[in-house]
């Protein structure tokens, strides 16, 4: 292949055999659930929150419904019922949030591609699409990824080395496509949860 990506990279942590069936002799593997499904539609109500877009009072749960029409296998009604309430929980935090964490915000850029070239590597690049990128008045520049879940994440889970690569080589492919100097530019996970009982939308940083 002439690229890779940071999920094709985990799969292949997950087993190497699993990576060669799927990504180099194109067989299926996973296709997705209604968890998946949740976030791609919970995703684009971000980007849209984010791009300042008009963002209709049914967008969640019809952008719900598309995506769960498009799974191949049997669906859990029930889920997804309790999905759309826990969705629409969700919503309403998500503009209070980014307010309270970075205060004073520009968006540069919602899923910014990368297609870059990979040093000592010539004709391979790393492909990858990062959620959002904001800038604040100090000159930082914040690179983050939306992550739907349950409750949160526990300690162990947000220091996961695996899991904290995405933002590391996102950062790193970022500079080097805009030339800006990594100690100018900061990662963040930002977790919407779905059962969580208050605070559905957490940011916190990955050093």
């Amino acid at each position: 292949m002439s690229h890779i990506s940071y999920s094709e990279l985990k799969d292949w942590k997950f087993c190497p055999f699993y990576h060669k069936l799927t990504r180099v002799d194109g067989i299926d593997g996973f296709t997705g659930n209604e968890y998946t499904a949740f976030g791609s539609a919970i995703h684009s109500v971000c980007e849209k929150k984010l791009l300042q877009e008009e963002l209709n009072d049914d967008f969640f749960v019809q952008e719900l419904k598309k995506n769960i029409a498009d799974l191949t296998d049997d669906v859990d009604n029930k889920l997804v019922h309790q999905m759309m309430k826990q969705g629409n929980n969700i919503i309403p935090e998500i503009d209070d949030a980014l307010q309270e964490y970075f205060e004073e915000f520009e968006v540069l850029a919602v899923e910014m591609p990368l297609m870059e070239d990979i040093e000592g590597h010539d004709d391979y690049k790393f492909k990858g699409f990062i959620d959002a990128i904001v800038t604040t008045p100090d000159g930082k520049v914040h690179i983050f990824d939306w992550k739907t879940c349950s409750w949160g994440w526990n300690a162990k889970k947000k220091n996961d080395k695996m899991i904290t690569y995405q933002l590391t080589l996102y950062k790193h492919f970022f500079c080097q496509k805009m030339n800006i100097d990594p100690k100018n530019v900061e990662t963040h996970f930002a977790l919407l949860k779905r059962t969580a009982k208050k605070n559905h939308v957490e940011f916190f940083r990955v050093t």
